[in-house]
C-alpha cells in the first residue's frame, strides 16, 4: 500500500514558477513508477510527467522544457518543477503510484493516487 500526499500548489502569474512536491509512504516507493497528471474542470486526466524506477522520464509535450519531474528515494519524495507557467496550465495536479514500469504515461495504470493540489496560473 502506497499514500501520496501532493503540496506545493497555489496562484502565480504567467511566466512564474512552481515545484510541488508528493509525499510517498509505504516500503515499495524506490521500486515505483511515479506519475504526475492533471485535470482541468471539464477535462479528463492527463499525464504531464513520468519517472520510472530506475530514473527514465516521459513529458507530455506540452510541457517539454517547462516542467522537470525528479524523485529523492531516500525521502520517499517526487518532485515536479515547473518554469515558464501559462494559463493554461490551470488544473489540479495529482501524484501517482504504480508498482511496474511499463506503461508509465497512462492514467489507467496507476493504483495509488493523491489527493491533488490546485495550481492556478492567471494571465
Amino acid at each position: 500500500q502506497v499514500q501520496l500526499v501532493e503540496s506545493g500548489g497555489g496562484l502565480v502569474q504567467a511566466g512564474g514558477s512552481l515545484i510541488l512536491s508528493c509525499a510517498a509512504s509505504g516500503r515499495t516507493f524506490s521500486s515505483s513508477a511515479m506519475g504526475w497528471f492533471r485535470q482541468a474542470p471539464g477535462k479528463q486526466r492527463d499525464v504531464v510527467a513520468a519517472i520510472t524506477s530506475g530514473g527514465s522520464t516521459y513529458y507530455a509535450d506540452s510541457v517539454k522544457g517547462r516542467f522537470t519531474i525528479s524523485r529523492d528515494n531516500a525521502k520517499n519524495m517526487v518532485y515536479l518543477q515547473m518554469n515558464s507557467l501559462k494559463p493554461e496550465d490551470t488544473a489540479v495536479y495529482y501524484c501517482a503510484a504504480k508498482n511496474s514500469n511499463n506503461r508509465v504515461t497512462l492514467t489507467t495504470t496507476y493504483s495509488y493516487w493523491g489527493q491533488g493540489t490546485q495550481v492556478t496560473v492567471s494571465s
